[in-house]
């Protein structure tokens, strides 16, 4: 949705600034908006300065009037029960459900958007989460993310990623077979072009961290950067070009999309035979 929230904001804010965005666009008074569930103009106006918390039922309210899948409603969960940090939120929630194309380097796991359930279950788990409860709450909302695949027209998917990743064991010989034979399925796919980076390579761009790079056809290009559990959303130009460069270089020693999922299978197969 909008580009432009600060991520700083908290999980009630973010959907007050959303909904009194959206409902102005769409020439709709606050009183007008509340009347169908039952809401107040007043209830509606004190949501969107952030100072009361929305309820589901609304929430779902506005995704219909709206036509805005189930983006309100998600909003609203996260008031809650927050699966990610702010400034994650904004990219997950806002930017990359719209992109038409999404690129991506990752030199330590599989990507989140590519990830099984049990293979997200172990990465949960070997981090900051305290309870088996808070584990589950994060690994909903990282396959909740997954349903862009499932769009009539799903974005174009150019995944980067170190070649260590295919020999990493995170969670144990099973849940990496069948990680890999998921990723296998992936790789084949219209959309999807998968390339690993040689361990052996002498680029260095991509050592610092991994990233994402959001194309949209309604806003710039953002981009998504993360480095030792901290992490920005930014659409600002020069900072978008630095990231693309870097991803440029990094693809420039990567292996081509059919020698990659040659790589994806034989690793696999070493997964499947593995004491």
């Amino acid at each position: 949705m909008s580009n432009d929230l600060d991520p700083r904001l908290r999980p009630v804010q973010r959907f007050g600034r959303e909904l009194a965005r959206v409902r102005r666009e769409a020439g709709l008074s606050q009183a007008r908006l509340g009347s169908r569930p039952g809401v107040s103009g007043s209830l509606v106006g004190h949501i969107e300065i952030g100072s009361r918390t929305p309820r589901l039922d609304l929430a779902a309210h506005c995704d219909d009037v709206f036509e805005t899948g189930d983006f309100f409603q998600r909003l609203c969960r996260n008031i809650t029960s927050p699966s990610a940090p702010a400034w994650f939120l904004r990219w997950s929630e806002e930017i990359e459900p719209r992109a038409r194309v999404l690129r991506s380097w990752d030199p330590l796991l599989i990507p989140g958007l590519l990830q099984t359930r049990n293979y997200a279950q172990a990465v949960f788990r070997g981090g900051l989460a305290t309870s088996e409860e808070e584990i589950e709450r994060q690994v909903k909302a990282r396959l909740s993310r997954q349903t862009i695949h499932e769009r009539e027209s799903p974005p174009a998917l150019w995944v980067l990623m170190d070649e260590w990743v295919l020999r990493r064991p995170i969670g144990g010989r099973q849940v990496m077979y069948e990680q890999l034979d998921h990723l296998t399925a992936v790789a084949i796919r219209q959309n999807v072009k998968i390339q690993f980076v040689p361990a052996d390579t002498t680029c260095t761009a991509g050592l610092m961290s991994g990233f994402a790079l959001a194309e949209l056809s309604d806003a710039p290009t953002s981009v998504s950067i993360e480095s030792a559990g901290a992490g920005e959303v930014s659409a600002e130009y020069d900072f978008v070009t630095k990231v693309w460069d870097r991803y440029d270089r990094i693809r420039a020693e990567a292996y081509r999309p059919g020698d990659s999922l040659r790589m994806i299978e034989e690793a696999r197969d070493l997964w499947a035979h593995e004491t």
